[in-house]
């Protein structure tokens, strides 16, 4: 499947306590910054990790997009945050939306430092090119879900 596979991981976060330990908070800042990215929210789930030596837990998040990701993970002791955002293009090029999804979570958290990869998936040899990052536009004669079927062939 072509897509964006974004993941960060960003050290001594520089943002309010909350963003870190308060689910909605963190939950508000996820989905209205996916919304804003115009990705189209269809679940989410978050957790929030008991207190630690009277110290506030983190809290992991995922929202699922009709166009694949985002999940997030809070260590408020470490002032640390993960990113994982991944769409994929099936009808149309998300890649964009995916990088202003992930570069606005940087800004709002706000680090110190941070190690992020951005891996494009590629399209299998034989496989019809359809989305890509930075690819060609819509495939004509393709609806909007993919179909899936398994073959033993």
């Amino acid at each position: 499947m072509q897509g964006l596979h974004l993941t960060g991981d960003l050290f001594d976060c520089g943002c309010s306590a909350a963003i870190l330990t308060d689910l909605k908070t963190l939950a508000t800042l996820c989905r209205q910054t996916t919304v804003d990215s115009g990705l189209t929210v269809v679940d989410e789930k978050f957790h929030v990790f008991p207190d630690v030596d009277g110290h506030p837990g983190g809290i992991t998040g995922a929202l699922l997009l009709a166009e694949s990701h985002l999940a997030v993970h809070t260590w408020p002791e470490r002032r640390g945050v993960t990113l994982d955002v991944y769409v994929c293009n099936f009808t149309s090029d998300n890649c964009a939306k995916a990088q202003r999804l992930f570069d606005t979570l940087v800004v709002a958290f706000r680090p110190a430092s941070q190690t992020v990869n951005r891996n494009r998936a590629r399209r299998p040899r034989g496989v019809d090119p359809g989305h890509r990052c930075g690819g060609p536009g819509r495939r004509p004669g393709r609806g909007s879900h993919p179909t899936r079927s398994s073959s033993t062939g």
